[in-house]
């Protein structure tokens, strides 16, 4: 076996990590944008799995995937958080949460529903994501809220909590 066979065979034995994407716009009022799949129950950002594959970065992704769910195709702000989510049952996930800024009135009017994956669309206070948004993802999603508003640096979190401090 040769030196690339090797190395091959010993990066399709590494654990499988997925990578998402999203983002948090807001309206002039502080609302956050959400999207309501029709695959699965709940309420979600705009966002998705990065195509590593075919060399797509998180940033990349963010703004594709915005484009195709709800029609908006914007460049996007700093990075906001990092999180590591372990879930049971399935592998870890690296999720990516980049500020989409602030919408105006004509933005939000252009708003565009992928039919084929997205049920409606609706603006939430801050105070009720983790009424719409499960687990990780609301308080990843809180975070976020907060560092935009403050303009704090990006966030690294675990399971939507700052980890504990060594």
């Amino acid at each position: 076996m040769t030196t690339t066979d090797d190395y091959a065979t010993y990066i399709a034995s590494l654990p499988r990590v997925l990578a998402g994407a999203a983002v948090l716009y807001r309206d002039a009022g502080g609302r956050v944008l959400l999207v309501e799949p029709n695959y699965r129950e709940g309420w979600v950002l705009p966002g998705g799995t990065i195509e590593s594959d075919q060399g797509e970065s998180p940033r990349t992704a963010a703004r594709r995937e915005s484009a195709e769910e709800i029609g908006l195709d914007l460049p996007l702000g700093r990075l906001l958080v990092v999180d590591w989510v372990l879930g049971p049952g399935r592998p870890p996930v690296v999720a990516y949460l980049y500020d989409g800024g602030v919408l105006d009135e004509a933005q939000l009017a252009s708003v565009t529903l992928q039919e084929e994956e997205l049920d409606s669309w609706r603006l939430v206070d801050p105070s009720e994501l983790t009424a719409y948004l499960p687990e990780s993802l609301g308080l990843r999603t809180q975070e976020a809220y907060r560092i935009a508003q403050s303009g704090e640096g990006t966030a690294e979190l675990e399971n939507g909590r700052r980890p504990a401090a060594p």
